[in-house]
């Protein structure tokens, strides 16, 4: 009986285990978290995403606003649009400002929102206009050596050291 009850606690904590696991994994994934039932669809163009994706949060402040609902490519202008789902609660006036932000060094990438100062606030449909894309790491390596490369060498000055 004492054996039955030790396989019983045991199976039950391997299970609680697993529940957690698999909770943490969703919560990785932005899929366990609560959906916007009132939200507010607007659109941005970005010439370069990065690497966001759907479900990534939307911040302004540092408080999560909405999330980004859709990424497609538009081949007439060549840019990615993304649809954002925003909180309803949360009003930005239309010549709001959206960045492509990446949380700490290497971490997830999200949008930031900065409000402006125009009265008319943003509606359903509206685009938001003031836009800058993601910032490629690849991009900045390549431009610091390439400004490297372009400097004068001061190693071939012509002046001996004096001893």
């Amino acid at each position: 009986m004492d054996r039955k009850k030790t396989d019983f606690l045991v199976g039950l904590f391997v299970l609680a285990g697993s529940a957690a696991l698999v909770f943490l994994a969703f919560r990785v994934a932005n899929l366990g978290g609560v959906e916007l039932g009132n939200a507010l669809d607007v659109r941005a163009r970005f010439d370069n995403v990065g690497g966001l994706k759907p479900r990534a949060p939307v911040k302004s402040a540092g408080v999560t606003v909405g999330r980004v609902k859709s990424i497609s490519f538009d081949d007439g202008t060549y840019q990615a649009v993304v649809m954002i789902s925003l909180d309803r609660r949360f009003q930005f006036p239309k010549d709001t400002s959206a960045k492509i932000l990446t949380s700490g060094l290497l971490g997830e990438q999200y949008i930031g929102l900065e409000p402006g100062g125009e009265a008319s606030m943003l509606v359903a449909g509206s685009t938001i206009g003031m836009t800058q894309s993601a910032v490629v790491l690849e991009n900045l390596i390549s431009q610091f050596l390439y400004s490297k490369a372009a400097e004068p060498s001061s190693a071939g000055s012509g002046k001996a050291a004096k001893p």
